[in-house]
């Protein structure tokens, strides 16, 4: 257990170090301090994300039994990545602090980064806490959130660089869209879902049929969940509504070029009618 702890410790800062470093000192690159501690820190998020998928996935898939089927990688993983979220709060404060500096994000609320940060904890956890031994199966699906975490990543270091207008903007914009959804808002309801198939019981019911720390739990990691998918679905919106204004309006420029008449001022009335008015006087 010592050994595990240990390992994760020295990963995930290690990696944020190693990725700092290089994005500093390599020749191409020499990006700044603040710069590199930013992408760096997505970088590590992205790699645990990574791992954490894929170890869901392994347990998931491993187990026939959901409650009573047990696999190594469970207890283990939940080990090595104790020490990512001690290392996370730090690497998020980072982010803050250097975000600061760089125009354009001196609104940010300082309550974000931590907020993340915790929820992201209590969910790895969260079945930790009560599982007693059995649901493997349900800590690897837990696990399987983390599919959403690289496109998010990738979506904010495009923005701080100013590349929302890529086509690979939209593009992992759409990607990050359909993952969140999948893997985070219908999380729960998928966990519910599958206790119901495995007792026999309705949907419906599922909720009374578990521990009420189970429902408020649930409930509790939820919530934040489908407040950041409204985020997203209004950033979604804005960029695909953004990109078919912006086609639209060099059209009406040209028009204005090609001699057509412009378009009815604000006041209600039209250029000629204007000037009809002012011969009268």
């Amino acid at each position: 257990m010592l050994t595990i702890l240990a390992a994760g410790s020295v990963f995930f800062p290690g990696l944020f170090v190693l990725s700092k470093q290089c994005l500093k000192h390599i020749p191409a690159l020499r990006w700044s301090e603040g710069d590199a501690v930013i992408v760096s820190a997505r970088l590590v998020s992205s790699v645990q994300a990574i791992m954490a998928s894929s170890a869901g996935y392994i347990i998931a898939s491993s187990c026939d039994d959901i409650i009573e089927d047990q696999h190594w990688l469970t207890s283990a993983y939940i080990l090595f990545a104790v020490p990512y979220f001690v290392y996370d709060i730090y690497a998020m404060f980072m982010c803050y602090w250097y975000k600061l500096r760089i125009k354009g994000h001196e609104g940010d609320s300082g309550a974000k980064p931590l907020g993340a940060a915790l929820t992201s904890y209590l969910r790895r956890e969260f079945l930790m806490f009560w599982r007693q031994g059995k649901g493997d199966y349900f800590q690897g699906v837990m696990f399987l959130a983390e599919v959403s975490t690289p496109w998010v990543c990738l979506g904010k270091i495009l923005i701080q660089y100013k590349q929302q207008h890529t086509l690979l903007h939209k593009v992992n914009g759409a990607t990050m869209l359909v993952t969140f959804f999948t893997c985070r808002v219908l999380l729960f309801p998928f966990l519910y879902y599958a206790y119901g198939r495995y007792a026999s019981i309705p949907l419906h019911m599922v909720p009374f049929n578990v521990p009420w720390q189970v429902n408020l739990g649930a409930a509790m990691l939820m919530a934040p969940q489908v407040y950041w998918f409204s985020l997203i679905c209004r950033g979604a919106l804005r960029l695909f509504t953004g990109s078919s204004r912006s086609r639209r309006s060099p059209v009406t420029a040209k028009d204005d070029l090609d001699g057509q008449a412009p378009s009815q001022p604000a006041n209600g009335y039209s250029t000629h009618a204007t000037e009809q008015k002012s011969d009268s006087h």
